[in-house]
């Protein structure tokens, strides 16, 4: 699937790829509307009906990813309500053993993730991995999501990243498309990026099913 020798520069997302998307799918489909149905005494199908529009309206900007942003829009403290969920966050099957094969190799492996900061560093709290990585980005340093033509310019000069010479792997097919026409030149997805749920269409990308597998190919890590 990947000659590591082509190779210089490995950027990964966090949830979907490295992280079970399980978490973050119950968060926002059951708890939050849960707490937010409590906090407005009303049917959990009522406090869905009332903030759907407005996920619909925000999906694919910097403020769908933003804790900010839903905290103030529906007056729930998002960063200790996760807390209560928290033991859902894990890493997805061998994601953390290709973390660890990268780590002993001299490649650049940089996070790039749309999680906000506060996402970010209550997940690093509880799966501990920044040390695996040379850099640790949010698409919020940028203003830019990575769905976004923008976030990749940014990132190029911030990073001095020769995208000839670098894999991206990523669950969401948008942000995949954005790496391709940017001109990423490997690029992967996640077949699986919930644990509870089925394979996902992979929108003709190859997908990775269990990251051991790109530790066996052609100049292997």
């Amino acid at each position: 699937m990947i000659n590591w020798n082509t190779i210089d520069t490995v950027l990964l997302d966090m949830d979907g790829t490295l992280l079970d998307l399980h978490f973050d799918t119950y968060f926002w489909t059951k708890l939050v509307p849960a707490k937010y149905a409590e906090q407005l005494g009303i049917p959990v199908d009522e406090a869905k009906a009332i903030y759907t529009p407005l996920l619909a309206k925000t999906a694919g900007s910097l403020q769908w990813y933003c804790l900010d942003f839903w905290s103030e829009a529906l007056s729930l403290d998002l960063v200790s309500l996760k807390r209560e969920a928290q033991d859902l966050i894990r890493f997805r099957p061998h994601a953390e053993v290709f973390l660890k094969a990268l780590k002993n190799t001299s490649k650049t492996v940089i996070m790039i993730t749309n999680a906000h900061r506060d996402t970010l560093s209550f997940k690093l709290e509880r799966l501990p991995m920044a040390h695996y990585f040379t850099q640790l980005i949010s698409s919020h340093d940028y203003g830019y999501p990575k769905e976004h033509p923008q976030f990749w310019q940014i990132l190029e000069s911030r990073i001095n990243l020769d995208k000839q010479r670098a894999l991206f792997i990523d669950d969401t097919d948008s942000i995949l498309d954005a790496a391709k026409t940017y001109g990423i030149a490997q690029i992967l997805t996640i077949e699986t990026p919930d644990s509870h749920k089925p394979p996902v269409n992979t929108g003709g990308y190859k997908a990775v099913k269990d990251f051991r597998d790109l530790l066996a190919n052609e100049g292997t890590l």
